[in-house]
């Protein structure tokens, strides 16, 4: 009997969100990918996988190590050119180069590197969105690219096995992984001091890593609801570290929302305010060398907070919230929600006594990021 199979069904090309998370994945096996824009394409490689067997892959000259200006300023890098500089890659040692510069945790054991000389004028229009792609993987943002765009990388790559994505696809991925977002399951699940919990799972349009809103008690959507937007954090909640105080917000908001008998919390999967746990670790490792925690953040080459509210709001949306109390002591928070549509009411102070290990973690967030503490 003749199959009902029919191939021409999988002959298209990946959605717009696909298309960026293959991408970012095949970065992180430490593949380069082509992001195109203005019909050229630039072809990356993560610089902290850059690898001497990697490099070989890639064009022989003309090549270059791309750096957040975050990261550049911290190596006396000049800013000659908007949202990245280009540092080029020497013939001696390539790949120890381009790893050193990457990755700052080292900084301190080669205190002599430099001056690096950037690039002056135009860089690829891609880069920018080539950076962000890093992010979103979870690397370093740290590219291995050529110095000039070419028109026809894409196909190149395509033909070589390898994928490109648009520029514009990666510059809009959060907003359309949150309005992607959709419900997978909730089940009932009591909480030390508050027994009466729900949790229900929301998995984003990219099929990323789930985030979870544990609702307590029976808030009243009717009326503005008590709303904690929590950050995971493995280390603190989870281990129960005492570098931060995520472990007692965490605990601090369940306890305050059983008192008040309701309140929801959203379990967010932006650890290490969105650059990932292996970076957090290497904040950490900056911290140890006497860096706060946000300018560890910025010598990694992120901004001080690389977190996106979209997909809270989204989720605050799918649960009929039409307007919250936030549980939280930092302002930008209600900045943003607020500016993506949810009007915050009140802001309810959520503060814990500092201990020996997060004195200066709290210290910085009240005067460098405007946190109530």
């Amino acid at each position: 009997m003749a199959s009902d199979h029919n191939p021409s069904s999988y002959t298209a090309g990946p959605s717009a969100l696909e298309a960026v998370e293959r991408a970012a994945g095949d970065l992180r096996r430490g593949l380069p990918v082509v992001v195109e824009a203005d019909g050229q394409g630039l072809l990356i490689l993560a610089a902290e996988l850059a690898s001497a067997d990697r490099l070989a892959r890639l064009p022989r000259t003309g090549l270059a190590v791309y750096l957040t200006h975050a990261r550049a300023q911290t190596l006396k890098i000049r800013l000659y050119t908007p949202e990245a500089v280009a540092i080029p890659l020497p013939a001696e040692d390539p790949s120890g180069f381009a790893r050193h510069l990457a990755d700052p945790t080292a900084d301190l054991a080669y205190p002599l590197g430099g001056p690096y000389r950037a690039k002056r004028g135009t860089l690829p229009v891609a880069i920018g969105a080539g950076l962000q792609l890093l992010k979103l993987a979870g690397l370093l943002p740290a590219a291995v690219a050529p110095l000039e765009a070419e028109a026809g990388a894409a196909a190149k790559a395509r033909a070589a096995g390898l994928l490109s994505v648009s520029a514009e696809d990666i510059t809009r991925y959060p907003e359309r992984a949150a309005a992607a977002l959709t419900y997978v399951t909730a089940a009932d699940v009591p909480l030390a001091g508050a027994e009466k919990t729900r949790i229900m799972a929301f998995r984003p349009g990219d099929g990323g890593p789930e985030s979870l809103a544990i609702i307590m008690g029976e808030p009243d959507v009717a009326k503005p609801v008590l709303v904690r937007l929590h950050s995971e954090c493995f280390t603190g909640d989870l281990l129960g570290s005492l570098k931060c105080d995520c472990g007692e917000q965490l605990k601090g908001a369940i306890h305050r929302m059983a008192e008040e008998g309701g309140g929801i919390l959203l379990y967010l999967a932006q650890e290490g305010r969105g650059i990932g746990l292996m970076n957090k670790l290497r904040a950490y490792a900056l911290q140890d060398q006497g860096f706060d925690t946000m300018e560890a953040n910025e010598r990694l080459g992120f901004e001080a907070d690389e977190r996106v509210f979209t997909l809270a709001a989204a989720m605050l949306r799918a649960l009929g919230v039409k307007a919250v109390r936030l549980l939280t002591n930092n302002p930008e928070k209600v900045k943003a929600l607020e500016a993506l549509g949810v009007p915050v009411v009140e802001r309810v102070p959520h503060a814990f006594p500092p201990n020996t290990h997060n004195r200066r973690y709290l210290e910085t967030k009240a005067k460098k990021g405007g946190h109530a503490l």
